[in-house]
């Protein structure tokens, strides 16, 4: 049965939504926050989440944007918004479709099963593991790579933030390597304990002081980051300064 996730603020939009997903024999989890929507999506795999862009946290744009960092998962947005500015601004960052409100039951449950046909396996194949976690897509981690001024040559196991170089202990050096190899991305917890520790019971305070130390090595701090970004909630990314 495919597992949806109802991110929608309204309580009795998201109860109607939930009632009717059920009776499709959907197994169904909802929020109404932007940011735990992220949460979710980063722990479990889901087969579509039906986004609303009104939320009270963030902008659900904003929203699809950093989910489209973390997972491939087909996302079907529910909008009151109806001017095509906007719905080419979901489209283009990163959405299957999209519904405006008000909509029937018939003409939702219809959109939310052509985007489950449409995209039926290729969220799994890109994104899922057998595990059932999340992955970013496979790249060649033994490629040199520069984001900013920063370089990254594993081969060589160096590291150089403009023409300097930076001395990193062997962890800290495989984490920095991994963020780098996927810029952009927002990588969770959950991932650098599997990518990088290959461990699934470390304890969360050692990548929050592996962090730090390389905050500290870069130059940044945590309230005044340059390449290393925390979403708060979900994860952290590695991006090139503005």
């Amino acid at each position: 049965m495919p597992r949806v996730l109802v991110v929608e603020d309204d309580p009795r939009i998201r109860v109607s939504l939930i009632e009717i997903l059920t009776e499709q024999g959907h197994i169904v989890r909802s929020t109404g926050s932007g940011f735990e929507a992220l949460r979710e999506v980063a722990q479990d795999p889901f087969d579509a989440v039906v986004l609303d862009l009104g939320l009270p946290d963030l902008d659900g744009g904003d929203v699809l944007q950093m989910m489209r960092g973390i997972s491939a998962v087909p996302v079907l947005v529910v909008t009151a918004r109806d001017d095509e500015a906007e719905i080419i601004r979901v489209l283009n960052a990163g959405a299957d479709d999209y519904v405006v409100k008000p909509f029937s039951g018939g003409q939702f449950v219809a959109r939310l099963s052509a985007v489950l046909r449409r995209t039926a396996g290729a969220a799994s194949s890109c994104a899922h593991h057998t595990d059932g976690a999340w992955r970013p897509p496979a790249v060649d981690l033994m490629q040199p790579v520069s984001v900013g001024d920063l370089t990254v040559d594993p081969p060589a196991r160096t590291v150089h933030l403009g023409d300097r170089e930076l001395r990193l202990t062997r962890r800290e050096f495989d984490l920095l390597s991994f963020l780098a190899h996927h810029a952009g991305q927002v990588i969770s917890k959950q991932q650098l304990l599997s990518e990088v520790w290959r461990e699934p019971y470390v304890d969360d305070q050692t990548i929050d002081v592996h962090l730090s130390a390389l905050r500290r090595k870069l130059g940044e701090r945590a309230s005044a980051p340059r390449y290393l970004q925390t979403v708060r909630g979900v994860g952290i990314k590695l991006t090139a300064p503005r």
